[in-house]
């Protein structure tokens, strides 16, 4: 029997499409906005050379398994944007990808030290957890706040020292969190209540309608600019911080498709350079201005 030959074209998709499929876009914002703020640590050591590749595996980790568990739901809503439901690229290659960037996220992250492992962990699975099921239950804000709260623990790990970030860094990273989880689903919806996904941002919409999720994505990430303004004590920089987020906020509100969770990221950007200047760690920062 001939085995059929794979030309680099065909190979060079299947590579695009396997890309695609781990959501690189959240997956390196989301590291990046790690990397921020971690960038106090000191510039030799493995710690800062491995912060962002740790968190940018998981988060591809992440994407993948959320791909290939919910393929036959999004080809069963038309998601041509989707590789795997597509028929682009298989869902084995894919769960093979995502556990092997899991694998490397976590050896990564125990490089570094074994609590910036534990808190990767925390963060990587309860994504894990909410791809596998969770997202179709009222616990799917609870996995949100859990992927996204303890992310300035995780770079105060890679830090001299191990400080504890501030309670209000941790509290804003979880408001974002959740915030980013109801502008994610407004575009899908209808999808969603088609084929049975009723997490908590759905099942406001399925009581209260689409306007409602739009409005409590916008409060919850709003919030998180407004904690971070008051423990600063109206520090200049957290008002003029908190007028780019009003700006993003706006462009949530009246934008369509992607633009309400690409302007939670605006918000998260503008919240996580306040961290990174106004400090985010236990024994500086706020209290000191």
């Amino acid at each position: 029997m001939t085995v059929p030959t794979q030309t680099p074209a065909h190979v060079l998709t299947r590579a695009r499409a396997l890309l695609a499929a781990g959501h690189p876009g959240p997956s390196q914002a989301i590291s990046v906005l790690a990397t921020v703020l971690a960038a106090q640590a000191a510039p030799d050591g493995i710690g800062p050379a491995l912060t962002g590749p740790a968190m940018l595996a998981g988060q591809l980790s992440i994407g993948w398994s959320n791909d290939a568990v919910d393929a036959a739901r999004d080809a069963a809503a038309g998601r041509t944007d989707k590789p795997v439901a597509a028929g682009v690229i298989g869902v084995r290659p894919v769960w093979i990808a995502a556990y092997a960037a899991l694998l490397a996220a976590l050896a990564m992250a125990l490089a570094i030290s074994p609590l910036t492992a534990l808190i990767l962990t925390v963060i990587v699975g309860a994504a894990w957890a909410y791809n596998l099921g969770l997202k179709s239950t009222p616990a799917s804000g609870l996995m949100y706040i859990l992927g996204f709260g303890p992310i300035p623990a995780y770079a105060a790990s890679t830090l001299p020292g191990q400080p504890l970030p501030t309670w209000y860094a941790t509290a804003a990273a979880a408001l974002l969190g959740l915030g980013g989880h109801f502008a994610n689903v407004l575009p899908d919806l209808t999808a969603d209540r088609a084929t049975g996904v009723a997490g908590l941002p759905q099942r406001l919409g399925a009581r209260w309608g689409a306007g409602a999720v739009r409005g409590a994505a916008l409060v919850l990430l709003l919030s998180a600019s407004v904690l971070l303004l008051v423990a600063s004590r109206f520090h200049w920089i957290a008002v003029a911080g908190m007028a780019v987020a009003c700006v993003f906020a706006v462009m949530g509100a009246v934008g369509t498709g992607k633009v309400p969770f690409a302007a939670a990221f605006g918000i998260a950007a503008v919240d996580v350079v306040l961290l990174v200047v106004l400090g985010y760690v236990g024994g500086g920062g706020y209290a000191q201005i």
